[in-house]
C-alpha cells in the first residue's frame, strides 16, 4: 500500500482518470468511454517526485506514493 502525501482533497467524478503530471499538480483525462469530457488541471497543490515511486490519486482524493519494486 501507498503512503498519503497530499493534503488537498481532488472530488473525482465518474469516467475520468486521475494522475499526478509532470509539473507535479493533479490533472483528469477522459477514459476511453467518455467521448465529452477534456483533459484539465484538478489541483493545485505541487508534489516534489521522487525517482523510484509511482505517484497516484487515492480512493479518499489525496496524492499517495508507493516503493515500485524494480526501481
Amino acid at each position: 500500500m501507498g503512503q498519503r502525501i497530499g493534503k488537498e482533497k481532488v472530488s473525482r467524478e465518474d469516467g475520468y482518470l486521475y494522475f499526478v503530471g509532470k509539473d507535479g499538480c493533479v490533472w483528469r483525462a477522459p477514459m476511453k468511454n467518455n467521448k465529452k469530457g477534456s483533459k484539465k488541471k484538478v489541483g493545485t497543490e505541487k508534489i516534489s517526485k521522487e525517482s523510484g515511486y509511482m505517484y497516484y490519486v487515492d480512493k479518499a482524493g489525496y496524492v499517495a506514493k508507493a516503493k515500485l519494486k524494480n526501481a
